[in-house]
């Protein structure tokens, strides 16, 4: 009976469950999951050749830790042997052209490849069906763990099966996957001893009793000991626990093989050495990201003593274990892994990121063409998510330049994207790395990283814009009339985030003035990051036009620049129109990208989800920048995500909340002058404040912003507490107040700004007026604006003022027509305390706000999540019910409560039954 064939001792549920799998009428995915040597690869074979034999096309792929960092390698491998199957290019969508590494073109986003991947395997099972094998899931790259993790939650309604098995002591990118998994531990005593005997008969009983006890019940470990106890402790003790309690098995596993290489010829041991450097470890290591992996060939002694397996279809050779791999590495010398790697760079000629890995491993020289070969490559990784291997391959450059002024700029590229990608220990390192002359230019690249790392974990925004403005003027003197470098530049931006961040007019006027001065050197996206991030109602005019023409400029490039003008966009309320480039980029960089920068965009996207009432998103999206923030240890961020909750929290009328975190918001900005967030602050607090019914407060809030009837120059909630000031101050009895700022907005154009300041000034003019026919056709443009659809809040508010505005004009059916649609609104976004005041206005009208109507947005599981609660149980309880977790049923009830106008689960069963559902049916939700 051949190794393929023999039966697996001691797994029979494992091979049960996994035996289920070819055989299921629906797609499903599973992850086995197991220690080194426990038999996870076993039982994918086991259940490969169950589903070969039942006609399944049987994909396999391999993770490679020399491959975790490059974007896709693993996805590459998997579908290599299925695009085959596909006659001509264009039977595949060119997203995966795009990820493959076929053509250039943006990276696409985890889902839209998902769905590209379930189409073309949808229609590589209509002829028959597939089945997907990953093994060594742990070493699988984090796009293709994402993507894969998409497709397998994906299948039930195809003809297309997946099984994968990860490594219990290792991280890996299928824990979130919530796909379901069957662990495999070690072998009961008595299937130990059966594995034993039917492989190793011929050992004595105290030669068995060593083995049994060193293996633990480890499968690889019952088949391997057996030769080295025989030797009669010729392990020198490495075998023995209680002589080396510290080694763990793997590490005793490995040292075995490591003396069986010992016994191979050197030019046998050279072969597997180039074979484990390109990461062949298993049946399905044809394929590689881009070309062909690495063949080992004449190692035929190799597998006679148990290091390589061969493959029967093409007789290829591959390691029977990562851990042979691992033995081969750490045997071989410096000039012999070094000798490896250069003959594997020439063989992925055609592959620029596998070649660059390989050449910096191999050459020790300094090498300009091997340091502009990395320079190259680091650019291809980071335009594929992969900054974090662009600032090693980056660095290896530097060292192996030639020439210092191209060392200086590359270990400044490094540092840069070392920053960005919040790796700030890593770049200051750099920029501390000695050079033969660093120059100028070293020493600005010292005060931009240096500078990254003071704003994002510090915040110590004066000082470092005091660095940053004298930096600037020196390489201002420097260029003389040249045209600006891209060091420049980098300033330049940095500059101009500390200033935004600063808010501080007297920064911001050195700021300007430095801009001034360089007239011409200013790059165009500079230019409108200068418009908006500073005085943007006096500069901001005409800007959201350049915005939305400079957006295909940076969608498919570094996402720094995206970043940036996502700023912009912001501060001109068009982040709508970038939103989608903002949630791809965030999909490719989150793992082992720009993760500074992924935190900025996903405020950027909470923000936008605030703005058009997304509220429930919005406060997920807050959530986990702010867990990510805690992980990386950036206060600046972490903040930033607390004032977002905050001011959510108070939109939504949970003052308490809000107020907390505002506090601890202004607890940590204050003494650093971080005036951004101080001014968010005091926008939660006027939000609150509105929520409460404290009006005095609230206004106190928005003057401390901007005083009425003045916009503050820099100030960046001057325009956002726009309609906060005027109302509070109208229902405060300044009318005049109220007045002279409508007016203010008005005579400053800020309506040219953006649509949203266009909307509320003229709210803010109609609820302002004395003129009754002037009032009424203000609200009416307010009301008709297409911009009220882009921005829910602003437009129910003005609702709410136009019916109190017609209630006092004695228009009641008018009134309660716009109440009505305000309290809509206000309910459908979760704005309770602001639901309850158009309520109450609109049953002065004589009417009453009728929740029943919202109850028809329910969806299907709304609706059973609403009787199930309704009927008293838990969440827990829901979700146990449901097979949902906790936290999903929680988001549903929080959307739910303000689509039947309700405030608290207690009065669910009164909206439920006034909305049509029965006591039968929440009988029968009780007893489910």
């Amino acid at each position: 009976m051949s190794e393929l064939d023999a039966p697996i001792i001691g797994r029979e549920h494992e091979c049960r469950q996994l035996s289920m799998l070819p055989s299921a009428s629906l797609g499903q995915a599973l992850v086995v999951r197991g220690d080194a040597g426990v038999g996870k690869s076993a039982l994918l074979a086991y259940v490969a050749r169950q589903a070969e034999a039942q006609g399944h096309v049987v994909a396999h792929a391999v993770g490679v830790e020399a491959e975790w960092a490059l974007p896709f390698a693993g996805l590459h491998q998997l579908l290599y042997p299925l695009l085959g199957s596909l006659k001509g290019r264009d039977q595949y969508p060119t997203v995966l052209d795009v990820a493959l590494g076929r053509v250039a073109g943006p990276v696409p986003s985890p889902m839209s490849l998902g769905t590209a991947i379930l189409d073309l395997l949808t229609r590589v099972a209509s002829r028959k069906p597939v089945f997907l094998v990953i093994d060594d899931g742990q070493w699988f790259d984090a796009p293709s763990s994402e993507v894969c993790g998409f497709i397998g939650r994906r299948l039930a309604s195809s003809p297309v099966k997946m099984v994968v098995a990860v490594r219990c002591d290792a991280n890996s990118h299928f824990d979130n996957a919530a796909l379901p998994e069957l662990k495999v531990g070690p072998l009961p005593e008595e299937a130990a001893q059966k594995l034993l005997d039917a492989q190793h008969p011929q050992l004595d009983p105290q030669a068995r009793r060593t083995v049994l006890d060193l293996a633990e019940g480890n499968p690889l470990a019952l088949l391997e000991l057996p030769r080295c106890v025989e030797r009669r402790g010729g392990d020198g003790g490495l075998l023995n626990p209680a002589q080396s309690p510290w080694i763990p098995l793997s590490r005793r596993l490995e040292q075995m093989y490591r003396r069986r290489l010992e016994g191979l010829e050197p030019t046998v041991r050279l072969e597997l050495l180039r074979g484990a450097l390109d990461g062949v470890e298993s049946l399905s290591s044809g394929g590689s990201a881009h070309g062909t992996r690495y063949r080992m060939r004449d190692a035929d002694d190799a597998v006679v003593r148990g290091l390589l397996s061969v493959e029967p279809a093409s007789g290829n050779l591959y390691f029977r274990h990562p851990l042979v791999r691992s033995a081969v590495v750490h045997l071989a010398t410096p000039n012999e892994r070094r000798a490896a790697h250069s003959a594997l760079a020439g063989f992925h000629l055609d592959d620029i990121e596998r070649r660059a890995g390989h050449l910096a491993a191999a050459t020790v020289d300094p090498n300009e063409r091997v340091a502009a070969e990395l320079e190259a490559a680091a650019d291809s990784a980071t335009l594929r998510g992969g900054a974090a291997t662009a600032v090693a391959w980056l660095t290896r450059a530097a060292e192996l330049s030639e020439d210092t002024t191209h060392r200086s700029r590359r270990l400044g590229d490094a540092a840069f994207i070392a920053g960005h990608s919040a790796l700030f220990d890593q770049a200051l390192q750099l920029m501390g790395s000695p050079g033969e002359h660093p120059g100028a230019r070293q020493s600005s690249a010292a005060v931009i990283t240096s500078s990254y790392v003071q704003l994002y974990q510090h915040g110590n925004v004066k000082s470092v814009h005091q660095r940053l403005v004298t930096a600037a003027e020196c390489l201002r003197r420097r260029h003389g009339d040249k045209p600006p470098d891209e060091l420049l530049t980098r300033l330049l931006n940095l500059l101009l985030i500390v200033s935004h961040c600063a808010g501080d007019r007297v920064l911001w006027e050195h700021t300007e003035r430095l801009f001034d001065s360089l007239s011409d050197f200013v790059h165009p996206l500079t230019a409108i990051y200068r418009d908006t991030w500073g005085d943007v109602l006096r500069r901001g005019m005409g800007v959201r036009e350049r915005v939305r023409q400079a957006i295909p400029l940076v969608a498919d490039g570094e996402p720094w620049d995206i970043t940036r003008l996502a700023l912009s966009a912001c501060q001109v309320d068009a982040l709508q129109l970038i939103r989608p480039h903002l949630d791809r980029m965030i999909d490719r960089e989150k793992h082992s990208g720009a993760v500074s920068d992924v935190m900025m965009m996903m405020h950027l996207v909470m923000l936008d989800q605030i703005t058009s009432g997304a509220w429930g998103d919005a406060e997920e999206t807050g959530l986990r920048g702010l867990a990510l923030a805690e992980e990386q240890s950036l206060p600046l961020f972490l903040h930033q995500f607390r004032a977002g909750l905050g001011l959510l929290a108070a939109l939504q009328g949970e003052t308490k909340k809000a107020r907390q975190l505002q506090a601890e918001v202004e607890s940590w900005a204050r003494p650093r002058e971080v005036g951004l967030l101080i001014q968010q602050v005091k926008a939660i607090g006027a939000t609150a404040a509105f929520s409460d019914g404290d009006y005095e407060s609230a206004y106190q809030y928005a003057s401390d912003i901007t005083r009425p009837g003045a916009f503050e120059p820099y100030a960046c909630q001057a325009a956002r507490t726009l309609l906060d000031l005027v109302e509070a101050a109208l229902f405060t009895g300044r009318p005049g107040e109220a007045r002279r700022h409508a007016l203010a907005a008005r005579d400053a154009q800020v309506s040219e700004v953006s649509p949203r300041l266009a909307l509320v000034t003229l709210g803010c003019l109609a609820i302002t007026s004395e003129e009754t026919e002037e009032a009424r056709g203000l609200f009416s443009q307010a009301l008709a604006h297409p911009a009220g659809a882009d921005f829910p809040f602003e437009r129910a508010r003005l609702q709410l003022a136009h019916g109190m505005w017609l209630r006092g004009t004695r228009e009641v059916k008018e009134a309660r027509h716009a109440l009505s649609r305000a309290v809509q609104t206000f309910q459908r976004i979760g704005a309770r305390a602001w639901a309850e005041r158009a309520d109450g206005e609109l049953r002065a009208t004589g009417s009453q706000a009728r929740p029943s109507r919202y109850a028809t947005e329910l969806t299907a599981q709304e609706w059973q999540i609403a009787e199930l609660a309704a009927s008293g149980l838990s969440n827990k309880e829901i979700a146990r019910q449901l097979l949902l977790s906790q936290r999903t049923v929680g988001s549903h009830l929080y959307h739910i409560f303000p689509k039947l106008g309700i405030n608290s689960r207690a009065a669910l069963r009164d909206a439920l039954s006034r909305a049509g559902i029965g006591s039968g049916t929440l009988k029968r939700a009780a007893h489910r």
